[in-house]
């Protein structure tokens, strides 16, 4: 294979760090607004990765085990400028989310609850909803162009809105119904041509220009060797300082550690598994408190899984040791976080050169297209999830035969939730404010409602 061209005179690694530290200002809203920034970021506005290579490697993380979209920069980040640059675009997705969360867990447990919290509160999350709206809608109008792929993305929303059909399930049964459409009908995948939009450009670095790898086994042991070293070290340095394997630091080291290898399916599908061993069997937090924690993920840049530097630096402060509580949180929050993220360039540094050299696969492209299709499903999905607890302050479950619906009590509604989203809602849709803007107007408009009721 020949090798490419470097991408380092194309894009600037200078440049490429500024602009993903501003995308990492913006990865509010969960998967569904953290793939939109990137998109709009990467795609629309700096035009370095056209539209389908960016689906194509966001496909591809969204089988993998983790938070897809923090693995999508990774990858990104990989094909703009190599492993550096995975590395860089990994790193500063979720340092303002650890930041974030690490005060304000340091805030919770100083004060409790406060007026600017609950405010921030008040004003973000409905803000985040419209964010998520507005990735559906995005994503969607671009990924579903004929017929069979807007029926995958119903199928997918409705297996996991009222059948609870497990996220790979819903994930792999696209991408097959993808390759045997194609195999046995393909017209029926056939996309219509459309006249390129005004803000469509085809981008400004090449394909053959992306980064490249050959892919060997001598490179798969050198990644995944180092790899293995990196994520394990840590742990086993902490247990040699803190009075070994009874150690709190160690069982939360084990356990989120274990969790960061079958997260499939995003935060939402593992919470609740998170949640029941962290109050029932370790006895870090509180049930109330698992969900204050979500709270702070949902409201804070970054990944929904950094709800777990939260589980972990309560955890930690209360059962320290031989340590000062806030110094044994501290490193309980820094200690998790690195095992859970960690694994996530691994995937993406062994896998991506394989992915790339199926690129040109029509049968693998036609499955990858109906995973795509599933997403806007999943996303849909998310966005009901969020607007259920955002806009209610009480669900419950509808039953009937094999369908299980959640739904709102409707007499639970936050009217200042409402009002708040609408606000959102004009500013993104009508008005096309920067997701930043957003946030900014209606945190200050959750401040001003707390204060005056």
């Amino acid at each position: 294979m020949r090798r490419s061209t470097t991408t380092r005179d194309v894009v600037p690694l200078g440049r490429a760090v500024r602009t993903w530290f501003l995308i990492s200002l913006q990865t509010f809203g969960g998967p569904a607004g953290q793939i939109a920034v990137m998109q709009r970021t990467l795609v629309d506005e700096q035009r370095w990765i056209g539209e389908k290579r960016f689906l194509h490697a966001l496909n591809y993380c969204m089988l993998l085990p983790g938070p897809e979209a923090q693995q999508l920069a990774i990858y990104t980040g990989w094909l703009l400028n190599g492993a550096l640059g995975g590395l860089i675009a990994g790193t500063l997705f979720v340092l303002p989310g650890l930041l974030a969360i690490l005060a304000l867990s340091v805030l919770y447990v100083a004060q409790g609850d406060t007026t600017l919290v609950t405010g921030l509160f008040l004003g973000l999350s409905p803000a985040v909803l419209a964010i998520v709206v507005q990735a559906v809608y995005r994503i969607g109008n671009r990924a579903l162009r004929n017929r069979v792929l807007v029926l995958l993305a119903v199928a997918a929303f409705l297996a996991l809105a009222l059948f609870g059909v497990p996220f790979p399930i819903v994930v792999l049964g696209a991408g097959l119904v993808g390759w045997a459409v194609h195999r046995w009908r393909p017209a029926l995948l056939e996309v219509p041509e459309r006249p390129t939009p005004e803000d469509e450009t085809a981008p400004l670095v090449s394909d053959d220009k992306l980064h490249q790898a050959r892919p060997s086994w001598r490179r798969n042991l050198l990644v995944l060797g180092i790899g293995v070293a990196v994520w394990v070290t840590p742990v086993l340095v902490v247990a040699i300082l803190t009075a070994g394997t009874e150690s709190v630091f160690v069982d939360q080291g084990i356990f989120f550690g274990g969790m960061a290898l079958v997260t499939f399916g995003g935060a939402y599908a593992v919470l609740s598994y998170v949640a029941q061993a962290a109050v029932q069997t370790y006895g870090w937090l509180q049930a109330g408190e698992m969900v204050r924690g979500l709270a702070l993920a949902e409201t804070t840049p970054g990944p929904l899984i950094m709800v777990v530097q939260f589980v972990a630096f309560l955890g930690a402060y209360r059962d320290p040791g031989g340590l000062d509580p806030w110094v044994a949180g501290v490193l309980g929050s820094l200690l998790v976080v690195w095992v859970t993220f960690v694994p996530c360039f691994v995937f993406i540094f062994l896998g991506a050169p394989y992915v790339e050299r199926l690129r040109g696969s029509e049968s693998l492209a036609a499955a990858l297209t109906g995973v795509t299709a599933a997403v806007v499903g999943v996303i849909a999905n998310l966005a009901l999830f969020f607007a259920v607890h955002t806009l209610f302050t009480e669900t419950r479950t509808v039953e009937r035969g094999p369908v299980e619906l959640l739904v709102p009590v409707w007499s639970s509604y936050v009217w200042e939730s409402f009002l708040i989203a609408a606000v959102a809602m004009v500013l993104a849709f009508k008005l096309r404010w920067s997701v930043l803007r957003v946030l900014g107007v209606c945190a200050a408009l959750g401040l001003v409602l707390t204060v005056l009721t």
